[in-house]
C-alpha cells in the first residue's frame, strides 16, 4: 500500500489505500493503521477514542490544520491526554524544592489523519507506545455508551471553545490593525499641524525682520 502525502496542501493521495483487514491487539481490540481511511474526522476520532477507551487511555484533541482558502479542517492530531508537559513542570528542580505532581508525561502516542482530495480522511502517522502505565476499566462495558457520550459532548465544547478563540483571536488582531491605522492617520494630522505652525512662526519672524 503506498501513501503520498502532500504537508503543504495538507491533503494525502493514496493509491488503493483502503484497508482490506484490521489489526487488532489484546482481546482482539481494532488498532489503527497508517493508510486506514474513514468517511470523515469525526469517524475517525470515533474509532480513536473507542480503541483507547479499550486499551486504557483518555483522548487528547491536539492540533488541526486549516485550509487558508475557507477555514476547513485538513488534518487532525489526536492524542494522548499525558501528552506534552504541564506549564508549572520543572526540570531544575532544586534539593529544597519539591516538584508539583503533573498530569502530563510527555508521552508520544499520537495519531494524525487528514483528508484525501476525494474527501476521506486517512491515518498518515500513527504513535503506539505510551511512556506511563495504561488504566483499563474492570467494571464491565454496561456504561461505556454514557461514557462515549459524554467523551463525545467533551469533544464538541472543546471544538466549540477553539472555534471561539479563533473567533476572538481574528477579531483581536483586527481590532490591532485599526489602531495602528488611526494611530498612524493621527501622527500624520499632527505632523500637518506641526508643519503649519512652524510656518506661521517663520512668517512671522520674516514680518518682524522686515517690519
Amino acid at each position: 500500500m503506498t501513501v503520498s502525502v502532500d504537508l503543504d496542501k495538507g491533503v494525502v493521495d493514496t493509491s488503493t489505500c483502503r484497508v482490506e483487514e484490521e489489526e487488532t491487539v489484546g482481546d482482539g481490540i481494532a488498532e489503527p493503521d497508517v493508510g486506514m481511511e474513514f468517511e470523515s474526522e469525526d469517524a475517525a476520532r470515533r474509532f480513536y477514542t473507542e480503541y483507547a477507551r479499550r486499551v486504557g487511555f483518555v483522548v487528547r484533541v491536539m492540533q488541526r490544520r486549516r485550509s487558508g482558502i475557507d477555514g476547513r479542517t485538513l488534518a487532525r492530531r489526536l492524542g494522548c491526554n499525558k501528552q506534552g508537559f504541564s506549564p508549572n513542570h520543572r526540570t531544575d528542580v532544586g534539593p529544597d524544592k519539591k516538584p508539583r505532581p503533573s498530569a502530563r508525561d510527555g508521552c508520544k502516542a499520537t495519531i494524525l489523519v487528514k483528508m484525501e482530495k476525494s474527501g476521506k480522511w486517512v491515518v498518515t502517522r500513527f504513535e503506539k507506545d505510551h511512556n506511563h502505565p495504561l488504566v483499563v476499566t474492570t467494571s464491565g462495558f454496561s456504561s461505556s455508551g454514557d461514557k462515549d457520550k459524554k467523551i463525545e459532548e467533551l469533544t464538541q465544547e472543546l471544538e466549540h471553545q477553539e472555534q471561539l478563540c479563533a473567533t476572538y483571536r481574528e477579531k483581536l488582531l483586527s481590532f490591532m490593525n485599526n489602531v495602528v491605522e488611526e494611530a498612524e492617520e493621527l501622527a500624520s494630522k499632527i505632523q500637518v499641524i506641526v508643519d503649519s505652525v512652524r510656518k506661521v512662526e517663520w512668517e512671522v519672524q520674516k514680518f518682524s525682520r522686515h517690519g
